[in-house]
């Protein structure tokens, strides 16, 4: 069996159509009138080979640090990166512009029940290939992934404290061609940045995804709307993302609405919002 690029987005797409798949369901719903939510729009494919020299720039301090794994750290053989974006509905989206201070019950579904998802499908993705004669494996569900905090991964600001892994979603999307990163640090893709990343690595060579920028932070204008939007100043266009701050806030909705949790107030009533900001709309010619 073969898997070309647009074989391997209508499979997403038929994943997503699988009756009660892609919705949230009656018997997780917050209230009544989010039964059948909708999670997510279909997603973007970038695609990136693994031996791509920007995954070893990511071991530098000053970008994620030594303890980042590399495609063939993880999955020894590995051909290509497959970096999957699935951008957040209209439905969640307008639902968390509507919450100034808190984020929303639809948000927090498609952050909490949308990740579900999104590992539900890097699962079924993962048997597939294994299936055809490929190997196959997603990092965030493998055992050796790990969470932890750290200072100097972002080169504009360099004392900001971050949170970072041993494999980074929004990095592989960056150098899989999806997009580049915002001053919020979310990655503006061509559907904008309220979505979800996942990614899984394969020794099947597939052709990458051109990358149409060479900066970190290209589409970003930056226009200082997320600054705004963020309900705690985690934000500022001469310090960057102070993401301790934006953790305590996270860790407040957890206590508040656990086990869900989640913000996304700098993602939405933004111009990066559901587009690339640099790009002019149909309407604009």
């Amino acid at each position: 069996m073969l898997f070309p690029r647009e074989s391997l987005l209508q499979e997403a797409h038929a994943f997503l159509s699988r009756p009660g798949e892609n919705q949230v369901g009656a018997e997780e719903a917050l209230s009544p009138d989010l039964a059948g939510l909708p999670l997510f729009d279909p997603p973007l494919l970038g695609i990136s080979a693994a031996h791509d020299p920007l995954y070893a720039t990511l071991k530098a301090p000053e970008a994620i640090g030594p303890w980042f794994l590399s495609p063939e750290e993880w999955l020894p053989g590995a051909a290509s990166v497959l970096s999957f974006f699935f951008p957040f509905s209209q439905a969640v989206i307008q639902s968390n512009r509507q919450t100034p201070d808190a984020p929303s019950p639809a948000w927090l579904h498609g952050r909490v029940e949308g990740q579900a998802l999104l590992f539900r499908w890097a699962r079924h993705l993962v048997a597939l290939l294994q299936a055809a004669g490929w190997q196959a494996l997603c990092p965030c569900l493998d055992p050796r992934f790990a969470s932890m905090e750290h200072r100097g991964t972002d080169r504009r600001f360099p004392s900001q404290a971050a949170f970072t892994s041993r494999w980074s979603e929004r990095h592989a999307a960056y150098i899989s061609g999806l997009g580049t990163f915002g001053l919020h640090k979310g990655l503006i893709t061509e559907r904008g940045t309220c979505g979800r990343f996942v990614s899984v690595l394969t020794d099947l060579p597939l052709a990458p995804t051109p990358r149409p920028y060479t900066g970190l932070y290209d589409p970003c204008t930056p226009c200082g709307a997320c600054v705004r939007r963020c309900p705690v100043g985690a934000i500022s266009q001469e310090a960057g993302k102070d993401h301790v701050a934006c953790a305590y806030f996270v860790d407040w909705t957890m206590a508040l609405y656990a086990p869900r949790y989640g913000c996304g107030k700098c993602q939405v009533g933004v111009p990066c919002q559901s587009r690339n900001p640099r790009k002019k709309r149909p309407a604009e010619g």
